[in-house]
């Protein structure tokens, strides 16, 4: 995404990262917003292999003690249903659908892809910093990274994206003028 880069010494330091210059922080209503999409999509799949398991097993005879253990088993299954989600989306495209919707991005400090053992670090310091009453988000407020992101060593900056009825548009628009730049060049023949 953005590399380091030497730059010339005049009035700043010989090495800069881009990605200082060009990604702003994101604050805590675009985080806070980010994070509800994604818990209202991965509430809305599991809710939807919910009812498709109990219509199943309501066809299917089950005793007391299995429908207990299908009930620890769905838990574990929830549980790692989300750990893959948010890992899934952050080591590959550095967004999950909420961070898309509100054009943010994770990656590292240096701004480059977050790798799996940090997506993971991440998701284990989201639950620590859930516990005391969501403490561990409090820095945001004032500007700093939250505990997930310092102890995975990342940051969650603007990612502005244009639409891709846009990037249609561009490429029309782009087809079009090559199309009218031919049509006003003279031929060989002519």
């Amino acid at each position: 995404m953005a590399s380091v880069a030497a730059q010339p010494a005049e009035s700043g330091p010989a090495v800069k990262s881009t990605a200082d210059a060009d990604e702003r922080y994101v604050g805590a209503v675009t985080r806070s917003v980010a994070w509800i999409v994604d818990v209202v999509l991965i509430n809305v799949v599991a809710i939807l292999t919910g009812l498709g398991v109990a219509l199943v097993t309501s066809v299917v005879h089950t005793s007391g003690h299995h429908r207990a253990a299908l009930g620890v088993i769905s838990g574990v299954v929830y549980v790692l249903w989300i750990a893959v989600y948010f890992v899934a989306f952050w080591i590959t495209t550095g967004q999950t659908p909420g961070a898309r919707f509100m054009q943010i991005r994770l990656v590292t400090a240096k701004g480059a892809r977050v790798k799996p053992v940090r997506g993971v670090v991440r998701l284990i310091g989201m639950e620590l910093a859930a516990i005391p009453l969501f403490a561990g988000y409090l820095p945001v407020l004032w500007g700093r990274r939250p505990l997930p992101d310092w102890l995975a060593r990342t940051r969650v900056v603007e990612a502005s994206q244009i639409s891709i009825a846009m990037a249609a548009q561009a490429a029309r628009r782009t087809a079009r003028e090559r199309g009218g730049a031919d049509r006003l060049q003279p031929r060989d023949g002519d």
